[in-house]
């Protein structure tokens, strides 16, 4: 847990700080709420690092979430308080939420919420899921995720864009690559 580690310092706590410092606490409150309607727990929503990584720590209430959304995606929630079924709770959370269609991109390692060395990560996960959890008859959070908007191009115009020139993509004012050996020596 956070509490056993050494404390940092030099490069290493300045690393930490930045980190963060781009945590944010009103959308960590709103991924908060989110969960408590979805769940129908009763937590403190409140946004600040302290309240947000207590209430998720164990991965409990994540794994709930998860099956709130998607009945049966989580088969086992450990209830110990063991770091190793904690952690495993966190990363059936996460297999889960790639499931559901949250990008690996935006999700988050186990030891960013259990050591609490991220939790800015955490919070976008969160928001990516609330993005996924409409899909799926939940409510939403976040911005809603964009439509595809395919593109259909007729063969003429395809045709029309292989017809342009390098001349038309600008101009290098004269300048040549003549003179220039890569890995010849000169010789005397």
């Amino acid at each position: 847990m956070a509490n056993n580690r050494a404390a940092k310092s030099g490069f290493a706590a300045e690393a930490q700080r930045k980190i963060n410092s781009k945590y944010s606490e009103e959308l960590a409150q709103e991924s908060l709420e989110w969960i408590r309607d979805i769940t129908k727990e009763d937590i403190k929503t409140s946004g600040d690092m302290d309240n947000f990584y207590e209430i998720l720590k164990d991965g409990t209430l994540l794994c709930r979430l998860i099956n709130e959304i998607q009945p049966g995606s989580i088969k086992k929630i450990n209830d110990s308080k063991m770091a190793f079924k904690c952690m495993e709770n966190i990363n059936a959370f996460l297999e889960a939420a790639k499931n559901l269609g949250v990008p690996a991109q935006e999700t988050f390692q186990t030891v960013d919420l259990w050591e609490r060395q991220n939790l800015n990560s955490v919070v976008i996960c969160l928001q990516s899921l609330g993005r996924k959890a409409g899909n799926y008859g939940k409510p939403c959070i976040g911005p809603k995720e964009a439509d595809k908007n395919v593109r259909n191009f007729s063969e003429e115009q395809l045709r029309a864009g292989q017809g342009v020139i390098s001349l038309q993509y600008g101009s290098n004012k004269g300048a040549t690559q003549s003179g220039i050996n890569f890995g010849n020596t000169r010789h005397m």
